[in-house]
Order: C-alpha cells, then sequence, then structure tokens
C-alpha cells in the first residue's frame, strides 16, 4: 500500500456531470486540519472563474481543501461563472464546518457552458460524505478529474529529513489544449511537511517552471489551468523545514511535478510518440526553454516524428526562429545517439537507421547543443497525427 501524506482524506463521485453513466466527474481533496497552500495558474488573459476564485486565496496558511468538477471548465461564462464558482466553494465549507474563503475551487471541461448547479451540488454533499484517507479513495479522485486523458497520473515520494518522515503525493490531468503557461491541466500536491505558505509558493512556482511549464501539445494555452501544493504538517515528528532540508523538500516537490508533467504529455490525444528535448549550453535556462518550446510546437517536426521522417533540418530552422541570438556554427543536434548536425556543419548518416529509430520507438530523444554558456532545458511534446486531428475536430460534437 502506497503511504500518503497524513492528514488528507478523499472522495471522487459520478455526480451526473459527464453524459457517460457511472463516470466520476467531481472530487474533493480535504485536510484534516488548516494547510498550508500556494497555486500558479494560467496566464491566458481569459480564464475560467475557478482561477479567478482561487487565485485571489492563495498562497494562505489555512486551507482546508480544494474542490474539482470535470467535464464543464465554467470558463467564458460571466458573472455566473464566479458566483458559481463561489457556490461551490460555500457548499464544501457547510460540509466541512469552515469558511468558505479556505475551499479552493477547480474545473475542467468544456468552455462556454453554465455549470449544472443542482447536479454540482448534489454531487458536492455525496462527495463529502464518502471522504476517506485509502489509497482507492485518492485513485477516485486521480478518475474524477480527468477529461480525455487516457489513464489517471498519480507520483509518491517519502524522504526523511532529521526525525521527520515527510510524505508526497501528486496527482494531475491533461491530455491536450497543452501550452506553457501552464497546459489544460490540473495538479495537486500534497505534503504532511511544515512549510510556510511563501516558502511553498516560492517551491511550487520554481517546480513548475522546470516541469508543467516544459511541456506542450500543440502550444494552446486553456483557460483553467491550475496546480495547487498543500502542506499540512502532519508529517511523524514534523518541525518547520529550512536550510538544506527545505532545499531536499523543494528537490522532491520537483521531482512529483517533472513525473506528472511527462505523464501529461505521454497521454497526449493520439499520441504515437513522447518527444524528449534537451537543449543544452545557452547563456540562460529561459533561452534553454525558448528554444525546446519553438521545436516542440513545431507541426512540421511533429509530423516528421510521426512519419518516421528524419528531416533534422526542421529542428534546426526551428531553433532558428525561437528568437535566441546565435550562430549556425554555435549548434550541434543530436538524434537519439546519431549526431546529425555539429557546429553548424550536417553530418553523414545513415537515413534508414534514423528512420527506424523513430519508427521503433515510443519515446524519441533530440539534443540540442549551443556553445553560448552553461544554462539547460528538458522539455517533453508528443508527435501529431490522425488521431489528434479527429478527436479535437469532434471534442463537442
Amino acid at each position: 500500500m502506497t503511504p500518503l501524506p497524513r492528514g488528507f482524506v478523499f472522495a471522487g463521485v459520478p455526480s451526473g456531470l459527464r453524459s457517460e453513466p457511472g463516470r466520476r466527474d467531481l472530487a474533493l481533496i480535504v485536510s484534516r486540519v488548516p494547510a498550508a497552500a500556494a497555486g500558479v495558474f494560467t496566464l491566458n488573459r481569459v480564464c475560467a472563474a475557478p482561477v479567478q476564485v482561487t487565485r485571489q486565496r492563495v498562497p494562505r496558511a489555512d486551507a482546508r481543501g480544494i474542490v474539482v468538477c470535470s467535464g464543464n471548465a465554467n470558463a467564458c461564462t460571466g458573472k455566473q461563472g464566479v458566483e458559481d464558482a463561489l457556490r461551490m466553494a460555500v457548499l464544501v465549507a457547510e460540509e466541512l464546518g469552515c469558511d468558505p474563503e479556505q475551499i479552493l475551487v477547480c474545473s475542467t471541461g468544456i468552455i462556454g457552458r453554465p455549470l449544472p448547479m443542482p447536479t454540482i451540488e448534489a454531487g458536492i454533499r455525496t462527495a463529502a460524505k464518502q471522504l476517506d484517507d485509502t489509497e482507492a479513495a485518492l485513485i477516485d479522485v486521480a478518475h474524477a478529474i480527468l477529461t480525455t486523458d487516457t489513464r489517471p497520473k498519480t507520483c509518491h515520494r517519502t524522504l526523511q529529513l532529521g526525525a521527520s518522515q515527510i510524505r508526497l503525493t501528486g496527482i494531475a490531468k491533461g491530455a491536450a489544449m497543452i501550452g506553457p503557461n501552464l497546459a489544460t491541466m490540473l495538479g495537486f500536491v500534497l505534503t504532511d511537511a511544515v512549510v510556510a505558505p511563501d516558502h511553498l509558493q516560492n517551491i511550487l512556482r520554481r517546480a513548475a517552471d522546470r516541469s508543467f511549464n516544459c511541456i506542450s501539445v500543440e502550444g494552446h494555452m486553456s483557460t483553467n489551468d491550475t496546480v495547487l501544493l498543500l502542506a499540512n504538517g502532519r508529517a511523524v515528528g514534523a518541525e518547520p523545514l529550512v536550510g538544506p532540508d527545505l532545499d531536499a523538500f523543494a528537490a522532491a516537490v520537483e521531482e512529483v511535478c517533472v513525473h506528472l508533467a511527462r505523464e501529461i504529455a505521454d497521454d497526449a490525444e493520439g499520441i504515437s510518440h513522447l518527444i524528449v528535448i534537451d537543449v543544452e549550453g545557452t547563456r540562460t535556462e529561459e533561452e534553454a526553454r525558448r528554444v525546446a518550446k519553438t521545436i516542440a510546437e513545431s507541426a512540421l517536426v511533429k509530423t516528421a516524428v510521426f512519419g518516421a521522417d528524419p528531416n533534422w533540418g526542421r529542428i534546426v530552422s526551428a531553433a532558428g526562429y525561437s528568437g535566441v541570438d546565435f550562430r549556425e556554427e554555435d549548434l550541434s543536434l543530436w538524434l537519439g545517439d546519431m549526431l546529425l548536425y555539429d557546429r553548424g556543419m550536417p553530418q553523414p548518416f545513415d537515413a534508414g537507421a534514423a528512420s527506424a529509430y523513430l519508427r521503433n520507438n515510443r519515446e524519441i530523444q533530440m539534443k540540442l547543443v549551443f556553445t553560448l554558456g552553461n544554462a539547460r532545458c528538458r522539455f517533453w511534446t508528443c508527435d501529431l497525427g490522425y488521431e489528434y486531428i479527429r478527436l479535437n475536430a469532434e471534442y463537442t460534437t
């Protein structure tokens, strides 16, 4: 049995929000005691009502829970959408006996449709009666937040920091409309560590920059992206984390976020390849991320991988229009372990072997090495094929 962070309980129920009978679509994540909370959100100026509500409530020191519905984004729904998001928090607070401000709200699904509030209200009351601290209850939540994902996404870590055994658990959803910052995704990381809200916010922001902001499917920035980090201090022997212990905790949070981000890219709609792009030798991490993101969002690169076409010129040219200042002789490119382009010069390579590498491996490695500095970034994306087109052409019909 997976050891979960102490002091958290979970419920994921079918409320009837989704059309599929019995599909879980409403979730509660609750801390039995007030928890420090931090959050990062979409940068889209068109953002969903729950984003507007929740980002005003973090960071904070006394969060009690998160309520999530899937199938309806509650985005582009005007004043009524905000009132409905606030009502969701009130309903959960009534069940827990806390202040509505202590409840964080998230939604995911189709944009532009009002929430069916009688359905939501009944679902919240049902979920509140089923709260449990078991792994099965956590998995119910992981299922309830999904939309077009093919599988739930979870990650667990345990740390021994001094006398304290710290547990972390992360869950996420996301499969399309994926493009920093963040993606059409929800992510929740829970821990029983003792961490001040301001420290928690800084840790989450840095972790998100190296994980959820380093994935892209098609570069479309969503309206609902939310990642929340809650720390309730219920670990055995827990003391406030400082110094090297706080650094070790931050590294573990980043590991959890990277694992979940990779899972999102690997579950993208219609995927046949996960593409891992390593960019090294830039002046800054931001330069490396910009190069990687430009390549990741190139339809020509993505379709070449789908078709097992080792057309490496598409990769190099995408780097060239990324906005990063470099000369051709500053760049080298590897596909897997094959050097294709070395400091501005094409290299002889076996095109058949390169094509076979693309055709026969689900995970594809691209590495670009610059001579500009020591910064680096790892980025995850996927190919673009027929099934992605079909799924998104028929999303609401």
